[in-house]
């Protein structure tokens, strides 16, 4: 649909503040009216050049393209007002730490992630926010759109068969894959000494030590450790309920007690408030798995594994009751493409540990506990399910129903879509810049605005 592909070009353009992949300056000018919303040349010029540095060639037509896609954005947000369409704090936060999840895990590490953009996580959240938000409401309001549309086996089959011999697509290679996680828990012991070692740099610090020295030569946190520990500013929401629970509740210079979050324990210091924004820095100790526990973890997992295997129980009934994985528990244990929202994980794009231990499984087959490691960076170990593996073939109803249903249903939406735009732009005032008049994919749109 347009705005699934409207949505590649806003994120790769959300970066543009940060990415030192764009340097031109860009004299701004209002380029269309859509009810309450404008739209600036900025806004077209810094997603053309993100998508340019994305490997697009330069055109003019990729210049129009988006700004119809900046146009329909427009409409549907402007509607989405009209509507009294609504978008939580909570959702946006939400998104947003998806988002981190997946580019992370994309480009590495949260310290690569940092580097690659000379910013910190927090600042990355803060400058994506706003456009998360709008991607939201966007996203809303198509489905409000599509709600009712579906998509029956003979709109499938007549789809399918109207398709040239020549343009049936090919499938590529697929696999399912459920995992069942096991996070070895930190001893008492170790947590202990980790905190003791936390209170001795608290105490030197309030003895005159200087807090970012401290961070610097100390703290797990590499990404802020460079810089003295300091995370930049941030607003509630943006971090986890333990950490802003202290931090906003600090004076300028103050440093805190100790704390404890999933990422380990930290010392607070408040560097500046603005308003509803603080600034803190902050060292983080993160206690130490030990072999042992890691061999628990081991000998937990080969327990459940010969349960399942006996058939004491499934798979499924073993991932939601002892899976350490909050995303794939209640889930069967199913790993989700984040590209997709399905289970099928193509295996370029899988990670590459877990596809070199599940390419040489059986479909069916539990392996041995895999060593893995968490978003958290710590050390872990999975029983993997090869629930389901395609080979590359050409599209077919019997092996490929579901997908051909999925871009039936495209279809459809993509009609009712159109037809919602026709009628929305007769009732909204919109208003185009005469420039843009060379681009013929403009043309419903310019047809409304006279």
């Amino acid at each position: 649909m347009r705005l699934i592909v409207f949505a590649v070009f806003l994120i790769l353009s959300l970066f543009n503040g940060t990415s030192n992949a764009q340097s031109v300056q860009i004299v701004d000018q209002v380029m269309a009216v859509v009810g309450s919303n404008i739209i600036l040349r900025s806004d077209i010029e810094k997603q053309y050049y993100q998508a340019i540095a994305q490997g697009e060639p330069r055109s003019q037509e990729l210049k129009c393209y988006i700004f119809d896609q900046l146009l329909l954005q427009k409409l549907m947000i402007n509607q989405a007002a009209l509507d009294s369409l609504i978008v939580t704090d909570a959702q946006v936060d939400a998104e947003l730490d998806k988002r981190m999840r997946y580019y992370v895990k994309q480009i590495g590490s949260e310290e690569k992630l940092e580097e690659y953009f000379h910013t910190t996580i927090v600042q990355l959240k803060s400058e994506l926010r706003d456009a998360i938000k709008e991607q939201i409401i966007v996203q809303q309001m198509q489905s409000k759109i599509t709600k009712d549309i579906t998509s029956t086996p003979n709109d499938v089959r007549e789809y399918f068969n109207s398709i040239h011999p020549d343009s049936v697509p090919y499938i590529d290679a697929e696999m399912e894959v459920a995992q069942i996680v096991r996070k070895p828990p930190v001893s008492a012991e170790e947590k202990k000494d980790v905190r003791a070692r936390l209170e001795g740099y608290r105490k030197a610090i309030m003895d005159g030590g200087d807090f970012s020295v401290y961070a610097a030569l100390y703290s797990d946190d590499k990404s802020t450790a460079k810089k003295g520990g300091e995370l930049d500013f941030f607003e509630r929401g943006m971090m986890v309920p333990e950490f802003e629970a202290v931090a906003f509740n600090l004076k300028p210079g103050e440093v805190s007690n100790v704390i404890e979050t999933k990422f380990g324990f930290h010392i607070l210091q408040l560097i500046e408030r603005r308003g509803e924004q603080i600034n803190v820095r902050h060292i983080l100790l993160q206690p130490k798995i030990s072999e042992n526990d890691l061999r628990g973890a081991i000998l937990f997992l080969d327990s459940i594994r010969t349960k399942i295997v006996l058939g004491n129980m499934t798979f499924e009934e073993a991932a939601e009751k002892f899976s350490d994985d909050e995303e794939t528990r209640f889930n069967g244990g199913l790993m989700l493409n984040p590209e997709t929202g399905t289970t099928h994980l193509s295996p370029d794009r899988m990670d590459r540990l877990l596809f070199f231990q599940v390419d040489t499984m059986t479909v069916g087959s539990i392996s041995q506990p895999l060593l893995m490691t968490t978003q958290e960076g710590k050390n872990a170990y999975r029983l993997v399910l090869l629930k389901s593996k395609t080979k590359p073939h050409v599209a077919n109803l019997k092996d490929d129903y579901q997908k051909i249903q999925e871009v039936a249903l495209s279809e459809k939406q993509n009609k009712a879509m159109s037809d919602w735009i026709e009628k929305k732009s007769k009732n909204t005032y919109i208003q185009i810049n005469d420039t843009m008049n060379n681009c013929p994919v403009l043309k419903h749109w310019m047809k409304e605005s006279n």
